[in-house]
């Protein structure tokens, strides 16, 4: 019974399974729906479309409008270690003796036009007594400080060279996430160096970096020393000027971040002009419109920013602006990244009137405001 039983089973396996197999491949036989994929794949690969061998080219254009910076600044220091020592302190107070000693930094510079302005960061040059302009051309030369903005970490300088090589200059806001980016500067000291790599995003802000942050971000490797150099495209044109990086080792980490030229372009101009940067002030603190604050104005699926505070004697103070007031707009521009806001007011010129769409206890309100002159960074915040 048993060898009997074992010689059915073996057809009734296979029976089964040949079913199954049936079924998974003709499910509408047996009144099942066919699950369809549809896959997408790609063209066949066009070699001709490759990206060039080299970027030679690009860097031989690019690199001579990069230059070395060396600034130096007089620092007082303790004349012994041992004045240092809190015992020291507690009987002498600060009158200790003390030296004088040169310190020295590292940095680069972008050669902006052939009348000498360099654009570089404001964190390199702040505080120098000495800023030495190095060319790759093997030419020195002291450079003055025309003017900084540190809102936006630029400096702009001035040389007087003859033949000067200014930088092509590019469209940061054409580029893309993916294009191809060059880096040039003079990391840790070492001489003119490039790295290469791409475009990872753009539009960075919120990183606690700069009150004014529209960063382009690149993994093209940037170090110490490449602050002020120039991140460039591939034909060798200016798209941003290198400025930070994210690390936890002091070094490259493939997260660097560069100012847009367009941007700084902006700033470069204004301290030209006028020897600083003058930007539009409304005099508010704003804060995000959460989920829950939406809901419960009836702002679901609508942008706005919430006015937190509001500065006396402001603007936004002259035009009625009242803390809980949520900014719908302003100009017709939706509020809806209090950032983005607040660079579009810096942007308006000081005497021009915005108008602004509010919401205020559960009604929408046109206000008008004259935009002011945002005062300098240590009196005051908001936008």
């Amino acid at each position: 019974m048993l060898k009997a039983l074992r010689f059915l089973s073996w057809p009734l396996i296979v029976g089964v399974l040949v079913a199954l197999l049936i079924i998974q491949q003709y499910p509408e036989w047996v009144g099942m729906p066919r699950q369809e994929v549809h896959l997408q794949e790609a063209p066949k690969f066009n070699f001709t479309r490759q990206g060039p061998d080299s970027y030679a080219d690009a860097v031989t254009s690019a690199s001579p409008a990069v230059a070395n910076l060396y600034t130096t600044k007089m620092v007082s220091k303790p004349a012994h270690p041992l004045f240092e020592d809190p015992q020291f302190r507690r009987f002498f107070g600060d009158n200790l003796p003390r030296q004088r000693r040169m310190e020295s930094s590292l940095g680069s510079a972008v050669i902006m036009s052939p009348e000498g302005y360099l654009l570089t960061n404001n964190h390199v040059t702040a505080g120098a007594d000495q800023i030495v302009v190095a060319l790759k051309d093997g030419r020195e030369t002291l450079a003055r400080l025309v003017g900084s903005d540190p809102e936006t970490d630029l400096a702009v300088l001035k040389i007087d060279l003859k033949d000067l090589p200014p930088i092509t200059l590019g469209r940061s806001d054409n580029i893309r996430i993916g294009d191809v980016a060059l880096a040039i500067g003079n990391p840790f000291g070492v001489g003119q160096t490039v790295t290469m790599g791409i475009i990872s995003a753009t539009g960075r802000n919120q990183l606690g970096l700069n009150t004014y942050e529209d960063f382009i971000q690149t993994d093209a490797a940037i170090n110490p020393g490449n602050s002020g150099g120039a991140l460039v495209d591939a034909s060798g044109n200016l798209i941003g000027i290198n400025t930070a990086i994210f690390s936890k080792s002091g070094g490259s980490q493939g997260i660097g971040f560069a100012i847009p030229v367009k941007l700084a372009l902006e700033v470069m101009k204004a301290i030209i002009e006028h020897g600083q940067v003058i930007r539009g002030w409304l005099g508010i603190e704003v804060q995000p419109l959460t989920p829950e604050l939406a809901e419960s104005f009836g702002l679901e699926g609508r942008p706005g920013i919430v006015v937190a505070g509001i500065y006396r004697d402001s603007p936004a103070q002259r035009a009625t602006l009242q803390p809980g007031d949520i900014i719908l707009s302003i100009d017709g521009e939706p509020a809806g990244d209090g950032r983005r806001s607040m660079n579009q007011v810096a942007r308006t010129r000081p005497g021009e009137k915005v108008s602004i769409q509010v919401m205020r206890n559960g009604q929408e309100l046109e206000l008008t405001a004259e935009v002011g002159v945002r005062p300098p960074p240590s009196s005051n915040g908001g936008s």
